[in-house]
């Protein structure tokens, strides 16, 4: 099969299609397993303010996520504290900070269950 017109084949957009629904519904899993809402897990900016619920951070970490470099700190302290949140140490945390969606298909569809009392997400 001839590519010359510089697009993907089908199968790339087909596996492509569904990673991404694979890791949406693991999101979903993550989110309600902890308590809140699965839909939340995919609405931009919200599925971040459900998180820092999920990880008992107050909502103006939000803030610190728009600071260039700090956000860098914070997603990884973010990251930990999901770790951690789910009784996992610093190998889920190194797993959730290189390949975030991997380690959210590992803490979704996995044996892990979440260890911190869930909050709702309005209160």
């Amino acid at each position: 099969m001839d590519h010359t017109d510089g697009g993907m084949p089908w199968w790339v957009w087909a596996l492509t299609l569904a990673w991404v629904v694979m890791v949406l519904a693991a999101g979903w899993v993550l989110y309600r397993k902890a308590g809140q809402p699965g839909w939340t897990s995919v609405i931009p900016i919200l599925n971040l303010v459900v998180l820092l619920r999920i990880v008992h951070k107050p909502w103006w970490w939000l803030l610190l996520m728009l600071i260039p470099f700090v956000n860098i700190v914070v997603g990884i302290l973010i990251l930990s504290a999901l770790s951690n949140a789910f009784g996992k140490g610093l190998g889920m945390t190194l797993l959730l900070v290189l390949l975030t969606p991997i380690g959210y298909l590992v803490l979704g569809f996995g044996s892990a269950h979440y260890q911190l009392e869930p909050r709702p997400i309005l209160g």
